[in-house]
């Protein structure tokens, strides 16, 4: 059994927790690599006091101080890449290659992009809008805020959440999730070098102490990036005491392929955006709506490409051939499963469609044919690397499907008819439409969907809004 153990990050320091220890474990092995300690009752309310404290000098920072220390995270984070990319690897068993390639500069784009975003937040101009009284608008931070990160990206999903946090002067209390705390409590400590003690506080442990982070009476907003179904118990626990909320929840994305788009680039496209991170991405392209033209030749060429994937289960996390890593945890092992167990007789597993080797949580990357709209597969987040592919008779009906689902997160459009791609997206109720793409995301544009994917929007100049409160100002003359 290991020694090494994992605390919280309270006060600008590494803090005893009271609740026991939780085991992490490398998913592409199945093996315990550490243990987190798991923070209390008692725990949860000495980080939130200790964030209100630093509150009351945090809030009176300059928008200069704080760009200048985000920016200093930034550097800092770029310094040590390295480093974070093994964490990262080790903690979620992805691959080394596209940690450094994908996630972690986009993480310090967010940090800096955030920097420069606290220097220009807007309100309206002063005015007199009665006699002998001028009005104006304060835009100013919430407090401490409490936020809750998944397991799917650990260290993009926590500089999603801080970044427009303290850039707009609260302080946070965050829990990442329970299997994937490393990255995100040596980020804190990193922060620690440019952050007051205090702005920035890291509890380790299970739902148990979600619960407690999101149900403490001290924060004003309570953020969580999950499922469904957590945000609707957050939802429900903020509302006990009208805490604001903001929630990035899940999604299941259509991906609608006319009879005019182009069928390999298409399907390239499409797996990619379908397989990466083994699926476990919330704009995930899982849910394919094709035509009838084009729908069998785009079933064949999504096929060939999973196939041709390589994982890490064959080569390794180092070896730069390595796309699909495994799923985060022997629970969504067990979940991914259950789905392709579960499936109706009309549907056709083209590829894949079972665990791959007995090391580790590996699924095969697989494709479903011939499903429909009512089949479990093509209504719930599976979140693994699964794709489903249904046939739709023209665009009517397959902009009909592709709403009929309570998730609204993000979808795409496959069309060389510049026309159609404009009148399609318009029509499409999700939060993000992309045209003959699937998943890019720019720290410049907000992230967040409309219905049961949650409201709220991440990244932007809108998510930075989300952590500020308006204030009328009224002086008689």
């Amino acid at each position: 059994m290991t020694s090494r153990i994992l605390r919280g990050f309270v006060g600008g320091e590494y803090v005893d927790s009271s609740g026991g220890e939780l085991e992490l474990v490398d998913p592409s092995t199945g093996d315990v690599f550490a243990h987190a300690q798991v923070a209390g009752e008692q725990d949860v309310d000495r980080a939130y006091q200790t964030a209100a404290v630093a509150f009351e000098s945090w809030r009176e920072t300059t928008p200069a101080e704080r760009q200048h220390a985000l920016l200093g995270m930034a550097t800092a984070l770029e310094t040590r890449a390295d480093d974070f990319v093994r964490a990262e690897s080790e903690n979620t068993g992805k691959p080394l290659h596209l940690v450094a390639a994908d996630e972690l500069p986009a993480a310090i784009d967010q940090l800096r992009f955030f920097a420069g975003a606290a220097r220009v937040l807007e309100g309206r101009s002063a005015g007199e809008y009665l006699r002998g009284h001028t009005s104006w608008i304060r835009r100013e931070p919430i407090g401490v805020v409490g936020q809750v990160t998944p397991w799917n990206y650990p260290l993009m999903m926590a500089i999603w959440k801080l970044a427009p946090a303290l850039a707009a002067g609260n302080t946070v209390v965050l829990k990442p999730s329970e299997t994937t705390p490393v990255t995100t409590l040596l980020l804190a400590e990193l922060a620690a070098e440019f952050l007051p003690p205090g702005v920035l506080n890291v509890v380790c442990g299970d739902r148990a102490t979600g619960e407690l982070v999101v149900g403490h009476p001290l924060p004003q907003l309570v953020s969580i990036t999950g499922s469904i179904r957590a945000g609707m118990a957050v939802a429900a626990s903020a509302a006990t005491d009208l805490k604001r909320v903001h929630l990035e929840l899940g999604g299941k994305a259509p991906v609608l392929v006319f009879d005019d788009a182009g069928v390999g680039r298409a399907a390239e496209l499409i797996a990619t955006a379908g397989l990466y991170n083994a699926g476990q991405d919330c704009t995930a392209a899982s849910r394919v709506i094709a035509t009838p033209a084009v729908c069998d030749d785009l079933v064949a060429a999504l096929a060939e490409q999973c196939r041709a994937v390589s994982s890490t289960y064959e080569r390794g996390p180092t070896d730069q051939e390595a796309m699909l890593p495994p799923v985060n945890n022997r629970q969504q092992l067990d979940r991914v499963l259950g789905f392709l167990a579960r499936l109706p007789g009309h549907a056709d597993v083209v590829t894949g469609g079972d665990r791959q080797g007995n090391c580790g949580f590996y699924v095969q990357p697989t494709i479903v044919a011939g499903v429909n709209d009512s089949d479990e597969i093509t209504r719930e987040e599976v979140f693994g690397p699964v794709l489903s592919v249904q046939r739709a008779a023209d665009e009517s009906e397959a902009v009909r499907l592709a709403n009929s689902l309570p998730y609204a997160l993000a979808s795409s459009v496959w069309t060389s008819d510049h026309a159609r791609a404009l009148r399609v997206s318009a029509r499409l109720d999700f939060g993000c439409v992309w045209i003959n793409t699937h998943l890019p995301l720019v720290a410049e544009m907000p992230h967040g969907g409309f219905k049961h994917s949650g409201q709220g929007k991440d990244l932007s100049m809108y998510g930075l809004e989300d952590y500020t409160r308006l204030k009328h100002v009224m002086s008689a003359s």
